[in-house]
């Protein structure tokens, strides 16, 4: 693949884009220019390797990839969005499931996320070659970053290019290639795919890593704590990645690390998370203590022209008169149905209001919270737990007051907490890996058929590129 065969000058030429990281400008000497990037240079002191930090966060929000388009992909494949342009360049052979290996969406994302893995490995691999620059504890805390960084980015492929959920087959399926050594010609370009199973490992392995050693919080500014990763932003991927695999055992684990046992609910330890007293104010205030890890983007440096989030809600797509907006438990008492924009179609969703200065919210604590719901409601045999539904009612009554949850079995619990999720992450792309985890069909919306898990258009196709260049790849099918 030709990501992989680039010479490490070159890769390490792109972290001067790392001015993307606004919000930490203060903590940053000028980028290094582009003409005199060296090995030796890269890693040579201690404000040079903390650029190398950023030049990982700044790959992973490249709006190819989880700065914009990874998440819109992952909303429209769900039942609750139609396609009103017909724009091929826009994301409509993603909503219909008409994917091929060399489209450009499916060259894009890859490249994209290999590349965001590959700068992780990059500054890895400098960080143990210059290993007297910088206290070991700061090298560690960096190492956390970056293989945070992997892990969310090999979460994320996984789910779009691995054959098979994970709960189709215990994690038996072909996966993706785990590229864990940074990449410095082609002698590394030929990588077979390991199991589902083999790189949830793998990123679970990252992510307790990064929990070991990742600062609770970061000094100054509130934005380092939502924008750079840190304890419970380990935590918080590790309560989604179990979800994936049916280990609610673990979930709980996870998520009681950050979820007090009784309602308000919030973190007891690092960044004290909780949800924010109105909705909106997560998609308009950006840096609050709901938000766990967020990409930030500006108008200086946005995701790019067609990946941010407003345009997608906003003119490509609009909300399926028949998905979660029909649903008669989304009421108009809720603060959330208030975004929805025009009283007939096509009704357009307004959480994003601006395309390019905004922040991509990639977990927050709501999330968190209905994780753990819906793992205790998974593990009771009996009686419907009362902390599990009143996690469900605080998500539900900080948006709608006039709406209480008294589920009398466990198996309404989970479909009211499926249900909140719909409208919850409406736009964050959450949807379409809650349809996948469980390994369930993919609904038919307007004139489109229902897309069966066993079929080859439930996940998408490997790109051309990758099997033209990794002799060892081979295809979905």
């Amino acid at each position: 693949m030709k990501q992989y065969i680039k010479n490490k000058l070159a890769i390490l030429a792109l972290i001067a884009v790392i001015a993307s990281f606004t919000s930490c400008q203060k903590e940053l000497l000028d980028p290094i220019p582009q003409t005199v990037l060296s090995d030796a240079s890269a890693f040579s002191s201690p404000d040079r390797i903390l650029q190398q930090v950023f030049g990982v966060y700044s790959q992973v929000k490249n709006g190819n990839f989880l700065g914009g388009r990874s998440i819109v992909y992952n909303d429209v494949r769900g039942e609750d969005w139609v396609n009103v342009t017909g724009n091929g360049v826009t994301a409509v052979g993603v909503w219909n499931f008409t994917l091929i290996s060399t489209d450009n969406q499916v060259e894009s994302q890859w490249s994209a996320a290999y590349s965001a893995i590959n700068r992780a490995n990059v500054l890895l691999q400098g960080l143990d070659a210059n290993s007297t620059v910088i206290p070991a504890s700061t090298a560690n805390r960096y190492r956390g970053e970056a293989r945070f960084c992997r892990a969310i980015s090999n979460f994320y492929l996984l789910n779009f290019y691995g054959r098979r959920p994970f709960n189709a087959d215990a994690g038996a399926s072909a996966g993706i290639p785990l590229r864990t050594s940074a990449a410095t010609g082609s002698s590394g370009a030929a990588l077979a795919r390991s199991t589902v199973s083999q790189v949830y490992n793998s990123i679970l392995d990252d992510l307790n890593y990064a929990e070991t050693n990742l600062p609770l919080t970061y000094a100054g500014t509130s934005d380092s704590n939502v924008v750079r990763a840190h304890k419970n932003a380990a935590i918080a991927m590790k309560s989604r990645v179990y979800m994936h695999m049916n280990r609610w055992s673990d979930v709980i684990t996870e998520a009681n690390k950050i979820v007090s046992t009784a309602a308000p609910f919030q973190a007891a330890t690092g960044v004290p998370h909780k949800l924010n007293t109105a909705f909106l104010t997560t998609f308009r205030t950006y840096n609050t203590t709901e938000s766990i890890f967020s990409l930030p983007m500006t108008n200086l440096n946005s995701p790019g022209t067609q990946n941010g989030l407003a345009l997608y809600h906003n003119a490509e797509f609009a909300l399926n008169p028949t998905g979660i907006f029909a649903d008669a438990a989304w009421k108009t008492t809720d603060a959330r149905r208030a975004l929805v924009v025009n009283t007939v179609a096509p009704f357009r969703y307004s959480k994003f209001n601006d395309d390019l200065n905004n922040y991509v919210p990639i977990i927050r604590y709501s999330e968190v919270m209905l994780n753990l719901a819906e793992a205790i409601a998974r593990t009771s045999t009996t009686t419907v737990d009362a902390r599990a539904v009143a996690l469900l009612n605080a998500v539900r009554q900080r948006s709608d007051a006039t709406t209480t949850f008294a589920p009398t079995t466990n198996t309404d619990l989970i479909n009211a907490i499926l249900n909140e999720r719909r409208i919850e992450f409406l736009g964050e792309g959450i949807r379409s890996l809650d349809i996948m985890r469980q390994n369930i069909a993919f609904p038919g919306k307007g004139s489109l058929a229902a897309v069966a898990p066993t079929t080859v258009q439930y996940v998408w196709p490997i790109p051309a590129s990758e099997l033209l260049y990794n002799s060892l790849m081979t295809q979905n099918n």
